[in-house]
């Protein structure tokens, strides 16, 4: 079975797609958009770029060090894997519900779902404020 979209020439990482700042991160929580699932929370606003960047944050009350890393590398490689599948021009921070590690399969089903979520809810939201804006 052939993907409909074809995957990028590289899968890696960049650092420009990374949220690094905590007041990027504070502008993603002060937009309070978020979809969830049974493994995680995904929060999310525009970022005007032309590509998708994403953070991570993961509570101590998850586990220890080790625990919160290994998760940490995990959802950021089904991220890696699916990201020419989502949408972009927006800004996610993934925060795990539970200390269970999920699957790899399961995240890379629930990830992009959930970012195409944040989006329509994004674009949704923007229809709503221009007919507001003429008046």
């Amino acid at each position: 079975m052939t993907s409909p979209i074809p995957p990028p020439e590289h899968f890696r990482f960049e650092k420009h797609e990374h949220l690094r700042r905590s007041k990027d991160f504070r502008r993603v929580y002060d937009r309070r958009r978020s979809v969830s699932d049974h493994w995680l929370i995904v929060y999310g606003c525009e970022n005007g770029l032309p590509y998708l960047r994403i953070g991570f944050s993961v509570s101590r009350k998850v586990g220890q060090a080790t625990h919160r890393n290994l998760l940490r590398r995990l959802y950021r490689e089904a991220f890696r894997l699916n990201r020419h599948t989502m949408p972009t021009g927006i800004d996610l921070v993934l925060i795990p519900r539970r200390p269970d590690l999920p699957t790899l399969a399961d995240l890379e089903r629930s990830i992009p779902r959930l970012a195409r979520g944040i989006a329509q809810k994004l674009a949704a939201e923007a229809r709503k404020a221009v007919p507001e804006a003429a008046e």
